[in-house]
């Protein structure tokens, strides 16, 4: 996996094609311009970016980024955030571009066990699309909590309990028919740091055209989780 400190990783064939395609020049020039954006985009010092080959049969084009949190050498948090292109429109989507994540890290068992848990992770996704003002349709998702029980020759490892978040959404193009994924991204990256127990980035300022963040969103009521220091599946 290639990947850089600051967020912004290499462009080295993260890119997957349906039918099983390959080559730059059958990329549509759309496709093109959404990935560039997606690599053009620098997130929080914590967040290490890189790439994976993207899935084949969910959409013709994909482009697929791996992310994780680190702070003091200790990985707290990691993810993987999948752009979707269907150049003929999918009525599902409501739109010619998916983005789809995947956000996970340990929890202390006492979080994990808030019954307001689930609605809480939704929130800090829903929260972060709307501090960068990001425009979307057709969110969707699941919240889930593991417990983990180690046997055999992995019993001495501590149990260990896991958020996972999985959500995707349709970004709609502004006034000037970008998609402006890099807004996408640096929520998304948000949307990691939450996890990881970070305190919340300062907010930003809404990218040329895009509405101001409401009220709501510069206060927002989710309180994040205590900032941990136990590195992903214990000792």
């Amino acid at each position: 996996m290639a990947g850089v400190s600051g967020g912004k990783p290499r462009y080295e064939g993260g890119s997957g094609f349906g039918d099983g395609a390959s080559g730059e020049p059958a990329l549509p020039e759309a496709f093109r311009a959404a990935v560039a954006d997606l690599l053009g985009t620098r997130l929080r010092p914590e967040i290490t970016l890189g790439e994976t080959p993207a899935p084949r049969r969910l959409a013709p084009y994909a482009h697929a980024l791996t992310a994780t949190v680190e702070v003091d050498g200790e990985e707290l948090a990691d993810g993987r955030l999948v752009l979707l292109h269907d150049p003929s429109g999918h009525e599902a989507w409501r739109g010619e571009f998916r983005l789809v994540s995947l956000a996970q890290a340990d929890l202390e068992r006492e979080i994990a066990d808030d019954p307001l848990l689930a609605e809480v992770g939704w929130s800090w996704l829903t929260d972060a699309l709307e501090q960068f003002g990001c425009a979307y349709v057709e969110p969707g998702g699941t919240v889930s909590r593991a417990y983990s029980q180690y046997f055999g020759a992995m019993a001495e490892r501590p149990s260990s309990t896991e958020i996972e978040i999985r959500a995707s959404w349709t970004p709609v193009p502004r006034g000037d028919g970008s998609l402006d994924l890099g807004t996408h991204l640096r929520a998304w990256g948000e949307l990691l740091c939450q996890c990881a127990g970070l305190p919340p980035s300062p907010l930003p300022l809404p990218a040329p055209g895009a509405p101001s963040p409401s009220t709501a969103a510069q206060t927002s009521s989710v309180v994040p989780m205590p900032t941990r220091r136990q590195p992903r599946g214990g000792v």
